[in-house]
C-alpha cells in the first residue's frame, strides 16, 4: 500500500525564498490552494487569498498564518462567477498593491449540475476559464510592472477528454457535466499558450499544470457510481499537500524563468493533448472570450 501511495505522490523540494514578492491565489481557502498559500507564505511571500466564501476564507487565513509563521497574509472576496465581483476585486488589488509577482489561477468548479453564472455563462466554463481570463486581463498591467513575474493556470489531465465548442461554449444546446469540465480545463491550457506568446519580452511567463488526482471539495458533485469509483481509488490519490507541489514548482523553480507556455505535471514538463496544442483554436477561443467578456485584449 505504501509503495502505491508513493507512486501517486510528488517528490520535489526547494529552499527557494520569495521574500519581498507578492502572490495572489484564487480559491485559497481550501484544498491545494490553501496548501499552496501555506508553502509560499513559509518562503516569505506576501500572500493574497482570493476567496468566494469570506467566512471560510478568514478561517483559512488564520491557518495559513499559524502554519507559516508569516502574518503578511490577506484574504479578499472574489466571486469568479460574477464579472462585477471580479472587476471590483481587481480594482482593489490595482489600487492597494504595489506589485503582483505571481498570480495562481487555482479556483474552480467540477462536474456540477447545469447552472449559469451571474453573466449567463455555463458555470464551469464561466468560473474555470472566463473568470480567470478576465481577472488576468485586469491585473496584467500590475503584473508586468512587477516583472519578473509568473501566471499559473491550474488545469487538469481531464483536458485530454475535452474539446472546445465555439458554437455552444455555454452548453445551452446540450450539457454533459464531465464534457463541460473537460472543455474548461482544455481552455485553461489554450489560454496559457496564447498568453505566453503575447507576453514574450515582458518578463512575465505563463504555465499550466495538472495537480494530480487529489481528494478535494471538487468531488462533491460526483454522482453515485462516480463516487463509488473515487472511494475505491481514494487510497491512492494525492493529498492536498502533494497536489499543491506542481503549483509551487511553477511559482518558485528558478529554471522556469526562461520557459513559458508549457504544461506541467508532477513538477516536470508533461505532454498535453493535441487539441491543447492547437494554436488556431487557442486564438479563436481568445477572440471569443474577449467578445463574450466585452474586453479589448490584443
Amino acid at each position: 500500500m505504501q509503495a502505491l501511495r508513493s507512486f501517486f505522490s510528488t517528490s520535489w523540494s526547494s529552499t527557494q525564498r520569495l521574500d519581498g514578492r507578492t502572490v495572489l491565489i484564487t480559491g485559497a481557502n481550501t484544498g491545494i490552494g490553501k496548501e499552496t498559500a501555506i508553502d509560499l507564505a513559509k518562503r516569505g511571500a506576501r500572500i493574497i487569498m482570493a476567496c468566494r466564501d469570506t467566512e471560510k476564507g478568514q478561517a483559512a487565513l488564520k491557518e495559513v498564518m499559524e502554519n507559516s509563521a508569516n502574518e503578511n497574509v490577506a484574504c479578499m472576496k472574489l466571486d469568479l462567477s460574477d464579472t462585477k465581483s471580479i472587476r471590483e476585486f481587481a480594482d482593489n488589488i490595482n489600487k492597494g498593491e504595489e506589485k503582483l509577482n505571481v498570480l495562481i489561477n487555482n479556483a474552480g468548479v467540477m462536474v456540477c449540475p447545469y447552472g449559469k453564472t451571474a453573466d449567463g455563462f455555463e458555470m464551469q466554463i464561466g468560473v474555470n476559464h472566463m473568470g480567470h481570463f478576465l481577472l488576468t486581463h485586469l491585473l496584467l498591467d500590475l503584473i508586468k510592472k512587477s516583472a519578473p513575474a509568473r501566471i499559473i493556470n491550474v488545469s487538469s489531465m481531464a483536458h485530454k477528454f475535452g474539446s472546445i465548442n465555439l458554437e455552444d461554449i455555454n452548453s445551452e444546446k446540450s450539457y454533459d457535466k464531465q464534457g463541460a469540465y473537460a472543455q474548461s480545463k482544455l481552455a485553461n491550457i489554450l489560454f496559457t499558450r496564447s498568453l505566453a506568446k503575447r507576453l514574450q519580452g515582458t518578463g512575465v511567463t505563463a504555465y499550466s499544470l495538472h495537480p494530480g488526482v487529489v481528494q478535494t471539495d471538487l468531488w462533491r458533485h460526483l454522482n453515485g457510481p462516480q463516487q463509488f469509483v473515487m472511494k475505491v481509488v481514494s487510497p491512492f490519490t494525492k493529498s492536498s499537500i502533494d497536489g499543491a507541489q506542481t503549483s509551487i514548482y511553477c511559482a518558485v523553480e528558478p529554471s522556469l524563468e526562461n520557459e513559458s507556455g508549457g504544461y506541467y505535471s508532477d513538477c516536470s514538463p508533461a505532454k498535453c493533448s493535441s487539441k491543447a496544442q492547437d494554436d488556431d483554436m487557442a486564438q479563436r477561443l481568445w477572440e471569443l472570450s474577449c467578445q463574450t467578456l466585452s474586453i479589448a485584449w490584443e
